[in-house]
């Protein structure tokens, strides 16, 4: 598969050493809107060709994949220019800045009959299995909520501060929180309630948020862009417990009984950075001629959007783009 990436930034090399080792996987093209660097970017990856503008990558017929790695505020831009010209699509999450943006790019995907998926990781990653395996086995038995949190100290992190680029922390962060609630509980969310701590340019940089759900589970979210958090999801039932160490890039995953004793401990898979579990998905939807991915069907997406939709509306914060 000739794989390309749409936007030489720094989380475009992570995806770049997950590709590395991905065995079918061709590391053909990189783009960005500065030549240069799309040039370096190629020579340390070892991309067979790099651009100076998105359009001409996309034009480039040998382009089979696109990874879009530009900010928020850009991604319904970029993934539709490249559905356009007939390429298959992973945008990196948060997926776009609102649920429109989504719906309209999915059903682009539908109509050229081109895979289109949001790579959120851990939606793909081996720890998914695992923590889905435990709760459905009844080892803690009836669970009825869970808190999740993601939190880095992130202030110098230029886009994140600005509302033009899609910045804060929820399409950043606590897509995260969010994405590990509504793995767990598939029920419908009856209620959302979320406050928010504002920058002066408008974003959030910090929220607090809290789901429920039809069936009557509750989710408490949290993510933070000015502190260091555990990082921690625990999952609560009438039996025990579960403890995520690392919500973000699932590190181990431990079992509490009553007593509150650790009754097991579960250790994940080595993997290359993560990235890779996203790619592998995409080349098995390709095989099978779908247009989305088992682990991060479309309809999920647009659950998690709709979500941070409401948040944002709760909080009165809409972005420029929109």
């Amino acid at each position: 598969m000739n794989f390309a990436i749409l936007a030489a930034g720094n989380i475009a090399g992570s995806m770049a050493e997950a590709v590395s080792g991905i065995e079918g996987v061709r590391k053909y093209a990189v783009a960005s809107r500065d030549c240069e660097r799309a040039r370096a970017f190629a020579e340390r990856w070892q991309f067979e060709r790099h651009y100076g503008s998105y359009e001409e990558m996309v034009n480039d017929p040998k382009v089979e994949l696109v990874y879009i790695a530009s900010p928020h505020s850009h991604h319904y831009e970029h993934a539709r220019l490249c559905l356009t010209h007939g390429k298959h699509v992973l945008v990196e999450k948060a997926f776009t800045v609102n649920a429109i943006q989504a719906q309209e790019l999915i059903h682009l995907a539908a109509e050229k009959k081109l895979l289109l998926a949001e790579a959120i990781w851990t939606r793909y990653m081996p720890s998914r299995k695992m923590i889905d395996d435990l709760v459905e086995s009844g080892v803690i038995g009836k669970i009825t909520s869970l808190t999740a949190n993601l939190g880095y100290v992130l202030p110098h992190i230029e886009r994140m501060q600005k509302p033009e680029l899609a910045g804060g922390a929820l399409l950043d962060l606590g897509v995260y929180p969010i994405n590990f609630a509504l793995m767990v509980f598939h029920e419908e969310v009856e209620q959302v309630t979320s406050t928010a701590v504002m920058s002066p340019a408008g974003v959030d940089w910090i929220n607090s948020i809290t789901l429920t759900f039809r069936d009557g589970r509750v989710a408490v979210l949290h993510s933070n862009m000015l502190a260091q958090t555990d990082r921690q999801g625990v999952i609560n039932g009438d039996k025990g417990y579960i403890e995520v160490q690392n919500i973000n890039n699932c590190e181990e995953i431990r079992v509490f009984d009553l007593d509150r004793k650790l009754v097991a401990r579960y250790e994940v898979p080595e993997q290359i950075n993560g990235y890779e579990y996203e790619v592998i998905a995409c080349m098995k939807a390709l095989e099978q001629g779908a247009v989305e991915c088992d682990g991060m069907p479309h309809s999920e997406t647009l659950r998690v959007m709709k979500l941070m939709d409401e948040i944002r509306r709760q909080w009165g914060m809409t972005y420029p783009c929109e």
